[in-house]
């Protein structure tokens, strides 16, 4: 019997090892991604962004006790499972990390990734905790990851994976509505989601508010409308903010004006592809879309929407398409000549080996970390404006917290007011008419009078939060002539120390 049980151990470890070196590879391969323009010396993502915070910590108002605090990672849980595939035993590895408990729930995404490691999760879970505070989003710094790739798994193994993973975060009380609200992230979207709130009601039935325990759901399971574009439309009024800043027009030579702007993109996920529909819908060119094989390139603009299609239809590429160049070395197109450059794809893209090539005059981070530290030096030194990560793409956690808050609320935003706007504007516009003698048309009668439905709440809210946060970047930076990663930063630090400041320390002082 004991031979029988190591025999089916071995049997199973060997199992499990074929399987982990296509994970190995999959792994290098994007591994391989982020180390394209970066040197050997350059450092890792997880010590970027500290070099960032201990750059900014000189220009807060913090004292040295609470940077250290503000700094460290409060908890991280390290998970492995087993899940069947193909007959095959496969061990998972999985990753949560709250970086700050400052205010609660943490929130950050869940990623699926074959490059998923701890440095990883770490450093992105210290990036939300800044990036909250930047938008003064109540929430403290979490993120999570998962190292498998979800293209090598069927829907039904996703399923049991999400799942099993959502146990482990109940199990050691990772997740919940008022301790770590996970989202979408890489890899990852509202089915996933889904199958996590769902876990989450089983194991905690009497939880009135369990909906909030995630955020990036499906309408059906109590998502907000606008959650699916937020952060690529954060993106664009980030830098259509930006752009409206005389310092910044007189640096760039720019008019200031969205209208003619022309637009490199990097990466067409979610925030890519949206980023461009809202730029382009603005009056923006974009002249160059760059994917992970190819990249298409036309410098009279390119048609967001039949790009789209095309990849969609055409197995998932650009190449083949009849309007653009197609570009086998993607990456020589972040070099192309552009007003505006926004890598929306991976870390690590603009490293000491590109960084002098590139001729963007500004370059919005709407991917996490995609410009190393040697690198925003050089840029700066070039004459490029950079709107950092932490403040440009926090369109996604703003609007993460307005789901937050309908889950908790229990109601549809707009639902309680919308008719009682539109009688108040009726009367009004009565009272107009008969003043004026002039009666308006009946189309023109509903547009004045319309009330606002839950996307034009959520969009005006998320415009109002990154309008706020883009002008208090820039008066610190011109207040301390400093750039405005460091203000941003510099910024969320104060919040943050500020915070802890007025709650007290429990078991920290004699």
């Amino acid at each position: 019997m004991a031979s029988l049980l190591a025999y089916q151990l071995r049997a199973a470890s060997r199992k499990s090892f074929n399987h982990g070196a296509l994970s190995l590879r999959a792994r290098q391969l994007s591994t391989d991604l982020t180390n394209k323009a970066t040197e050997d010396d350059e450092p890792k993502f997880l010590r970027a962004v500290e070099m960032f915070f201990d750059r900014a910590a000189k220009h807060s108002n913090a004292s040295e006790e609470t940077l250290k605090h503000i700094k460290s990672t409060d908890s991280v849980l390290s998970v492995t499972f087993p899940v069947e595939k193909d007959g095959k035993t496969v061990m998972i590895r999985g990753y949560r990390s709250q970086h700050s408990r400052h205010r609660l729930p943490c929130k950050g995404g869940i990623r699926f990734s074959s490059a998923v490691d701890l440095q990883e999760v770490e450093a992105l879970s210290a990036l939300m905790t800044y990036k909250c505070a930047v938008v003064d989003v109540p929430f403290g710094g979490g993120k999570g990851g998962i190292m498998i790739d979800p293209k090598e798994w069927t829907e039904a193994e996703l399923e049991r994976i999400t799942r099993r993973f959502t146990l482990e975060l109940c199990q050691k009380n990772f997740i919940g509505p008022g301790v770590d609200v996970p989202a979408p992230d890489v890899g990852t979207g509202p089915r996933e989601m889904g199958w996590i709130a769902d876990t989450y009601r089983n194991f905690n039935p009497q939880d009135v508010n369990g909906a909030a325990c995630v955020t990036g759901k499906a309408l059906s399971l109590g998502g907000v409308r606008g959650r699916t574009e937020a952060t690529g439309l954060g993106v664009y009024y980030g830098v259509r903010e930006f752009l409206s800043f005389p310092e910044v027009q007189a640096k760039m030579k720019h008019s200031g004006k969205i209208d003619g702007t022309s637009v490199v993109i990097q990466g067409f996920g979610n925030v890519g592809y949206w980023a461009a529909k809202f730029f382009e819908a603005n009056g923006a060119k974009i002249t160059g879309i760059i994917e992970h094989d190819v990249a298409a390139y036309n410098k009279n603009g390119i048609n967001v929407e039949q790009l789209a299609l095309w990849r969609k239809e055409n197995g998932g590429s650009f190449r083949g398409f009849p309007d653009a160049q197609i570009i086998e070395n993607p990456m020589s197109v972040l070099e192309a000549e552009c007003d505006v450059l926004i890598p929306a794809a991976l870390e690590r893209q603009i490293g000491m080996r590109n960084a002098h090539k590139i001729r963007a005059k500004l370059i919005g981070e709407a991917a996490n970390g995609p410009v190393t530290p040697a690198a925003d030096e050089v840029l700066r030194n070039n004459g490029a404006v950079i709107i950092p990560d932490l403040l440009l793409n926090a369109g996604g956690v703003c609007v993460s917290y307005f789901e937050w808050a309908k889950n908790l609320s229990h109601l549809r935003f707009g639902r309680m007011n919308k008719r009682w706007d539109e009688r108040s504007k009726e009367q009004l516009l009565s009272l107009v008419e008969g003043n004026a003698g002039h009666p308006l048309t009946e189309v023109e009668r509903r547009q004045l009078i319309h009330g606002a439905e839950e996307h034009e709440l959520v969009y005006s809210g998320l415009e109002d939060t990154m309008i706020v946060a883009c002008n208090e970047t820039r008066q610190t930076a011109n207040a301390k002539n400093i750039d405005y990663r460091t203000a941003a930063l510099a910024n969320s630090i104060n919040k943050i120390a500020a915070s802890l400041a007025g709650s007290g320390s429990i078991f920290t002082h004699a």
